[in-house]
């Protein structure tokens, strides 16, 4: 009676010890828990920046001229550098937004498939295909490298990304360029990582489908810290795998190679 006596009262002091009153495994005491803490919203009475109503019309389209229609909206069926080049005939001599080309660039762009060149030269990536708006039809995803120069970032390209509406015509519903390390697909985003301006860090952007606006959107970004290799002297960053990525634009993408490809998952 008094070692069940002793028993009870040692558990209720402490858990852990319950092992000797024929405990097998029971739960333990985890100690004190944080006082939860609400958001506090500071400088309440101040009046805040006002965000402009999204146009519920949504984006307009981006269709690329000069370039024929695709049936049944299958974007496989499209030449990927012939897609690049009609968009530089149909906006000439353009440096920067969407549009924007190095002259160099765009002159290997059009010399592209031309008697002579060599096709490893083209700076069209090879293209990827995926489902990102969520209709069943794959879009086309385009990346374009960016050649070395005085005012060209190192490993700047651009990412661009196309989809076929119901009468075949090329919509393009993603354009960014900057400098990127890799470009990625998760799902329907397109991530790109990118330097953050910050060093050891990076800025990875994941870019969606945003049905209300019929483009895509950046619409989720962290700065992350890049691991670092203890083996490394001097705390040299890890050497990473460089691959075409992607920067700044109003939501339009791309892939190396001088045709349409079969690839359809992530590169």
């Amino acid at each position: 009676m008094r070692a069940a006596t002793a028993c009870a009262l040692g558990a209720l002091v402490v858990l852990p010890l319950l092992t000797g009153c024929g405990d097998t495994g029971g739960l333990a005491g985890a100690g004190a828990t944080p006082t939860a803490r609400g958001p506090v919203h500071l400088w309440p009475d101040r009046q805040g920046a006002t965000v402009p109503p999204a146009d519920p019309g949504g984006a307009p389209p981006e269709y690329v001229k000069g370039i024929p229609p695709v049936k049944d909206q299958d974007v496989h069926a499209v030449d990927p550098v012939a897609l690049v080049q009609a968009e530089l005939r149909a906006h000439p001599n353009v440096a920067v937004g969407p549009d924007g080309m190095p002259p160099e660039t765009a002159a290997a762009i059009l010399a592209c498939g031309e008697d002579g060149t060599d096709p490893g030269t083209c700076p069209v990536l090879k293209p990827y295909y995926r489902d990102l708006t969520g209709n069943d039809k794959d879009e086309l995803i385009i990346g374009i490298e960016f050649g070395a120069g005085p005012d060209v970032p190192e490993k700047e390209m651009s990412v661009r990304v196309y989809t076929a509406d119901p009468d075949g015509r090329l919509n393009r519903i993603m354009a960014t360029t900057q400098s990127v390390i890799t470009v990625e697909l998760a799902g329907r985003d397109v991530i790109l990582r990118a330097p953050s301006g910050n060093n050891g860090y990076e800025l990875i952007t994941a870019w969606s489908w945003d049905e209300k606006q019929l483009t895509m959107l950046p619409t989720r970004e962290q700065i992350v810290r890049v691991p670092v290799n203890p083996q490394a002297p001097s705390g040299k960053p890890r050497p990473r795998t460089q691959s075409p990525g992607a920067g700044t634009g109003n939501g339009n993408g791309t892939g190396r190679g001088t045709g349409p490809g079969t690839d359809t998952g992530s590169p």
